[in-house]
């Protein structure tokens, strides 16, 4: 990967720091393919045209808190791309999934360049995936339980297994993964006081318990590791 013009790395340094809570300089300098020493210099380069950046010893750069910039300019490659996700998405089992990212993408039209919204619009109407099987809706619940993973809520669901027995668990969310078009969910359940893993669509009902729950400290790596075997 061929390093970026100075002026592209630093404006994709700044989009970084609007979406992530935290950047290392580690990370800013493999993606761009530069020397730590080149991403502290951007880094105070920036600082020194009035972006407010924070330093965290030991961990990276995060921006001022409350701090906004104007809306990034998307070039007409990434809204296409944009578009054409929006089409597979809306094609997804999940209600709640698929209404979300297109409020979200009704959003992102809003500060388009004039002359991209017609593009967009045109690329809309000439996008068509072909039906496939199976591919009502056949779930709302993947935001609640997405909201509830990065809030540590303990969950309350009655599940229907593959072979219809219902069962009421108590959980704690933990990560998900999706595999031949189901997402499924990676969850310690109390009642088996372990890790089990739910198909989406077969939870029926959820209840968020006024309740928090300790993090688990391991990564979805990790837990492929440790519990899925070869």
């Amino acid at each position: 990967m061929s390093e970026k013009p100075r002026i592209s790395r630093l404006t994709s340094i700044i989009t970084l720091l609007q979406s992530k809570q935290i950047v290392t300089a580690r990370f800013l300098a493999e993606k761009h393919n530069v020397s730590l020493r080149t991403i502290y210099r951007d880094i105070r380069t920036l600082e020194q045209s009035g972006i407010p950046i924070f330093t965290e010893e030991g961990k990276g750069y995060s921006l001022m808190e409350g701090f906004q910039l104007p809306p990034v300019l998307f070039t007409e490659n990434e809204a296409n791309a944009l578009i054409t996700a929006e089409k597979l998405i809306q094609k997804n089992k999940d209600q709640s999934f698929s209404e979300n990212y297109s409020n979200a993408i009704t959003k992102i039209k809003a500060v388009l360049k004039y002359s991209q919204k017609g593009k967009a619009d045109l690329l809309s109407e000439r996008i068509h995936f072909g039906k496939e099987k199976k591919q009502e809706k056949s779930s709302n619940n993947l935001m609640q339980i997405q909201s509830a993973i990065t809030n540590f809520q303990v969950l309350e669901i009655n599940y229907f297994s593959s072979n219809k027995k219902e069962t009421k668990r108590q959980i704690e969310p933990f990560a998900i993964y999706s595999t031949n078009g189901n997402f499924l969910l990676i969850a310690f359940c109390k009642l088996r006081n372990d890790f089990r893993i739910f198909r989406i669509d077969f939870i029926k009902s959820i209840f968020i318990l006024e309740e928090n729950f300790t993090p688990h400290n391991m990564t979805i790596q990790e837990y492929f590791e440790k519990y899925v075997k070869d």
